[in-house]
């Protein structure tokens, strides 16, 4: 038994050394350095984009921005007074321009600019000699035309008398002819004339009676016909004669009249110079009625309407106005109103301006916060609310409704108590957050 085990236990130890596992290790294989590079910046733009996301889903774009450079503003509640402030200039309540109807070389001025002039009163007199001579031949074809239609009356009554002796003449033949014929008969019964002569006395008593109607009828025809003329050179006529009144008010008013009293301005015209047809030469206005002139923004337009009130400060009086007209054109952004005054103040001049301000609601209970340059940039649509914190100031939505110079009205998106930036947003347009320093 010795034997055999051990003649087995050399197979053993072949089999071991066949095996290799008591000589040989496992070598591990080396990742190329290129590749570790790539999987490095791989990793690095997942982590840049990873943080890029977070900060877009958490606040958008930002801007450090120092502290000193900005103006933070309370939410607060309070009375909302609604009104705005207008600078009004005096102007006379009513004007009236003086324009040159017919155009001319300036020959004697009559009145001297800032004088006080009565209705009618000459001001200043132009001469034109086109017109003057347009007057001389319009004169001519009326008279022409007068002596035409004189003419024509002369003829029909002419005519008229013509007619008139025919008929007398014819009359008198028929008259005649009638007494012949009868004695004839009565002779040519008892056989003391020829039977030829009483036909020759029928046969022209029988022309002259056709002749009477013929003539009665051509003066009738004659008649009308003229009377259709004359009518028509009548007419003609009466149209020159208008027309020649109308030249002769053009050449009336080249002598300048005022047209009612009041006090001459801006009336700059020189002897010799010549004044164009239509040309402004001053106006006139009335010296005890004055109105106010203001200009508004743009933005107020769908809020202003006629008959709403003001209040001017005149020295130490307050003196209450009226919207009484607004212009609709829009020049620059503001559009003009005038304002009349419930009762004319003394001493006033024409240009002196006033301080008004003008109501555009009632007072009411409001969230408020400062009005600031801040709405130029957002239109009242967002602003940039301060964290409690006071570190950084993030974009909100917001509602802003009524204006005036001191406070805006919040309506939707602010409660008491937050703090917003007000100060202008030009350079942070297109920021959502403001990291403040």
């Amino acid at each position: 038994m010795s034997n055999v085990s051990k003649m087995a236990e050399p197979a053993t130890t072949r089999s071991v050394n066949i095996s290799g596992q008591g000589m040989d290790r496992a070598v591990k294989r080396r990742m190329p350095l290129s590749k570790k590079i790539g999987f490095g910046v791989a990793g690095l733009l997942a982590l840049l984009f990873a943080v890029w996301l977070f900060d877009m889903l958490t606040g958008g774009r930002s801007l450090s921005v120092n502290a000193q450079r900005i103006q933070e503003s309370p939410v607060t509640t309070g009375t909302f007074e609604d009104f705005i402030p207008l600078r009004g200039r005096l102007v006379p309540s009513s004007t009236v321009y003086l324009d040159a109807i017919e155009g001319g070389r300036v020959e004697e001025i009559l009145v001297e600019d800032g004088a006080m002039v009565e209705a009618g009163q000459p001001i200043v007199r132009l001469s034109n000699t086109n017109l003057q001579l347009e007057v001389l031949s319009r004169e001519a074809a009326v008279t022409e035309q007068l002596n035409n239609m004189r003419t024509i009356e002369l003829q029909l009554e002419q005519n008229r008398l013509s007619h008139r002796r025919n008929l007398v003449e014819i009359d008198y033949q028929i008259t005649r002819l009638n007494r012949a014929i009868e004695r004839q008969t009565e002779m040519a019964a008892k056989n003391l004339v020829s039977q030829s002569t009483l036909d020759e006395l029928n046969d022209e008593l029988d022309y002259y009676v056709a002749r009477r109607d013929v003539t009665r009828e051509s003066q009738d025809t004659d008649a009308r016909m003229q009377e259709a003329q004359l009518a028509q050179l009548r007419a003609s006529g009466d149209q020159l004669e208008k027309s020649l009144a109308f030249a002769r008010k053009n050449l009336d008013d080249l002598n300048i009249r005022a047209p009612f009293a009041g006090k001459l301005s801006g009336f700059n015209v020189e002897i010799g110079q010549s004044i164009t047809r239509g040309g402004r030469l001053g106006q006139i206005d009335d010296p005890d009625g004055y109105k106010l002139s203001a200009n508004i923004d743009e933005f107020y337009l769908g809020r202003v309407d006629l008959g709403q009130s003001a209040i001017a400060e005149y020295g130490r009086d307050d003196l209450d106005v009226t919207i009484s007209k607004i212009y609709p054109q829009v020049n620059n952004g503001q559009f003009e109103v005038d304002m009349t005054f419930a009762e004319q103040p003394d001493n006033l001049r024409r240009g002196q301006t006033l301080q008004l301000r003008l109501s555009l609601g009632d007072n009411s209970e409001a969230v408020m916060i400062p009005n600031g340059a801040f709405y130029q940039e957002t239109g009242g649509k967002w602003v940039f609310v301060v964290s409690p914190d006071g570190s950084q100031a993030v974009k909100r939505t917001v509602r802003l409704g009524r204006r005036n110079t001191d406070y805006i009205e919040v309506l939707e998106g602010l409660e008491p108590g937050e703090r917003v930036i007000t100060s202008p947003y030009t350079s942070y347009v297109g920021m959502d957050r403001l990291m403040i320093d």
